[in-house]
């Protein structure tokens, strides 16, 4: 049976190359790859909904409808019967992860490597449950995944096979917000569990020096994942999964593959949706090092 020490979690934000790090992995052998179990939507659900920022004139703080309950000894997540619960949640994650795990194969260690950028609100809570697995921390600037979820928010573009819809020119601030409101919970969460968790069994990578130097932040991913790739096979991944060599037709705006562009929300946001971003954002931004 799978074990907490063979998964690795892509936690982070949505819009942030966690995809394109996921195939990048997935050419190894010994990585067995999960695209998005999606049990942080379901342990996570966010307090406010979405709409309110469209229609409240003082939009509570962002937080999760566990967080809310925690202290109510009804709640099923109580902290009261926490020793009850998280024994039973952790064999529950392992036992269904299990139903997708061939085990090792005698050719060397393998890794489950989970990419879960929409569950990085709960990041803390997953990596509490199973402290042994491995974290790969995906940061990219919140301007650009701001700017790149308006992009699938626009007719046509791939968001839409995903729930997603055109949003109205009237509507884009307060859209700006919301996604701004999300980088920044999700990002204070992920950094929170990563400043806790084993450094051996950690590593943080930006958006911006993956896209810069694929070969050498795809190897300190495999450090950490831990399936012995050699240098070689390192970089042949990064040469067939660069940028360039994604067709011209499948690239660019409305495409999942945009335009691998630091900086690009300068050329597509006014001056009041970046003032948005940057009342949301700004001293996380700076905190991490970001010029904002």
């Amino acid at each position: 049976m799978i074990g907490a020490d063979d998964l690795t979690w892509i936690f982070g934000s949505s819009r942030s190359g966690s995809t394109w790090l996921l195939k990048m992995l997935r050419d190894h052998p010994g990585v067995v790859p999960i695209d998005e179990t999606a049990i942080g939507h379901h342990l996570g659900v966010w307090r406010p909904i979405a709409l309110a920022y469209g229609t409240s004139d003082d939009v509570p703080p962002l937080t999760t409808y566990d967080q809310i309950k925690r202290s109510n000894p009804d709640y099923v997540f109580s902290d009261e019967h926490r020793e009850h619960w998280e024994p039973l949640l952790r064999d529950f994650l392992l036992a269904r992860l299990d139903v997708q795990w061939p085990g090792q194969n005698g050719h060397g260690p393998r890794r489950m490597v989970i990419k879960e950028p929409g569950g990085s609100h709960v990041a803390d809570w997953l990596l509490e449950l199973l402290p042994e697995a491995r974290l790969v921390f995906l940061l990219r600037d919140g301007r650009d995944v701001v700017d790149s979820w308006l992009d699938a928010y626009q007719s046509g573009a791939w968001g839409e096979e995903e729930g997603a819809y055109p949003v109205a020119d009237h509507g884009r601030v307060a859209f700006i917000r919301w996604q701004s409101e999300v980088w920044r919970y999700r990002t204070e969460t992920v950094l929170r569990a990563f400043e806790r968790h084993d450094p051996e069994r950690r590593v943080l990578v930006r958006y911006e020096q993956l896209l810069a130097d694929t070969e050498r932040e795809l190897a300190r991913v495999h450090d950490v994942v831990a399936v012995g790739a050699t240098a070689e096979q390192i970089r042949a991944t990064a040469e067939r999964h660069a940028y360039v060599r994604t067709p011209a037709g499948e690239r660019g705006s409305g495409k999942a593959v945009r335009f691998a562009q630091p900086g690009h929300w300068t050329e597509t946001m006014s001056d009041e949706e970046q003032a948005t971003m940057h009342e949301v954002m700004g001293p996380l931004l700076r905190r991490l090092g970001y010029d904002a």
